[in-house]
């Protein structure tokens, strides 16, 4: 390493800048947030597309921020971006791999708007329920009949938010599975190697049970299954037009 350069400029630059940015953000939210002076994620956070919190902007914004409380959540999704987008980006080419990152990031934010809309009422009614002694019934027809605090409805759309890299990150893993799909990997905890198209889809086949089951109902599952699924028909499309080809069975 010492002849060929630096450990970082041995990642490709859309890849480091994509990890410089990602960690200089998380820093400015700590910081921000602990001295009180602004809370990043309130403000550039995906929100609820009916919440007074919105702006359209926190559709590309959201991707970029992490939890500022938790170092593991930024560490894990550039771990990952760093190990599978490397090989990616050189692969693909820069101005490719940049526009597929930034759509699998869309294409996350798209899906959770799509399920927070199919969901919200339900979700508000239950925590309600939970939180007031009350069954689903007694409080949807306190709402119905407008016995709530005021701004109630308005207060719980706002506490809607997602942050993260995971969507895009999820479409660089069903990329890498789709071009490299023989290629053999270890994943904790199996002691055994593993190819890569069958990583992807157990990790799609686990986000989609995660949300269907509200398991870890902290995590966005639905947004990672939404980056996958951008990523997927990028993928075929360049495939299918020959801009990219599939990886060989030798890796």
């Amino acid at each position: 390493m010492n002849n060929r350069g630096s450990f970082i400029d041995s990642i490709p630059p859309v890849t480091r800048h994509l990890l410089i940015i990602n960690l200089l953000m998380w820093l400015a939210t700590v910081v921000l947030q602990r001295t009180g002076r602004l809370d990043l994620v309130q403000y550039l956070g995906l929100h609820f597309w009916q919440a007074g919190l919105f702006n359209p902007v926190q559709v590309f914004t959201y991707m970029f921020m992490h939890d500022p409380s938790s170092f593991a959540h930024v560490f894990f999704n550039m771990f990952s971006l760093w190990m599978f987008g490397t090989t990616l980006e050189r692969v693909l080419g820069a101005k490719r791999y940049i526009f597929y990152y930034v759509s699998c990031g869309l294409g996350a934010a798209l899906i959770q708007e799509v399920t927070w809309q199919l969901t919200w009422h339900d979700s508000m009614v239950q925590t309600l329920a939970q939180l007031n002694q009350m069954t689903p019934a007694q409080v949807v027809e306190a709402l119905n009949a407008g016995n709530v605090v005021p701004g109630l409805v308005e207060q719980y759309q706002n506490s809607m938010v997602t942050i993260g890299a995971s969507g895009a990150v999820f479409g660089i893993l069903l990329a890498f599975g789709m071009i490299f799909p023989n290629m053999k990997m270890y994943i904790i905890p199996f002691p055994f190697p593993i190819k890569a198209k069958w990583m992807v889809i157990g990790y799609g086949a686990v986000e989609l049970f995660f949300g269907l089951h509200g398991v870890m109902s902290g995590v966005a599952h639905f947004a990672h299954l939404g980056g996958m699924i951008a990523g997927f028909f990028i993928i075929l499309y360049w495939k299918r037009t020959g801009a990219i080809g599939g990886g060989n069975g030798y890796y």
